[in-house]
């Protein structure tokens, strides 16, 4: 009699998580949490990096501008342009550091090897402007 009891029942619907459900989803995004914070974390070096990098193909472009031009450019912007018929020497993309902001570039001013100033107001985690080795 209690068998039957059972079989006739109407199975009841879940009106809410249990505990243990929820546990699991906590640690699952406090795993995640975790995950992106160390990614985050590697951001702003590489971003020094590649903004180091840019400095050195700008300087790069800058001295194959001033062995055709006989000067520096007047700014960042001339490297932009298709000249004699060859290709520009730099994208419209590079006139931009990694953070978004224009390149700093100063061609009166001359480091002790030649090459004009060229930096990044940056978000360096020194918190210092980033420039190419031959200013450091």
């Amino acid at each position: 009699m209690i068998l039957q009891q059972r079989r006739h029942r109407k199975p009841s619907l879940r009106a809410a998580f249990t505990l243990m459900e929820v546990l699991v989803v906590v640690a699952i995004i406090v795993i995640l949490a975790g995950i992106g914070v160390a990614v985050f974390g590697y951001l702003e070096p590489a971003k020094e990096d590649v903004a180091r990098a840019t400095i050195k193909n700008i300087e790069t472009a800058t001295l194959t501008w001033k062995l055709h031009h006989d000067d520096f450019p007047q700014s960042l912007a001339e490297l932009t342009v298709p000249t004699d018929g060859k290709p520009a020497l730099l994208k419209k993309a590079d006139l931009k550091d990694p953070w978004g902001r224009p390149w700093q570039y100063d061609p009166s001013k001359r480091a002790p090897t030649g090459e004009p100033w060229i930096s990044s107001q940056g978000a360096g985690s020194s918190g210092r402007p980033i420039v190419s080795k031959v200013w450091e």
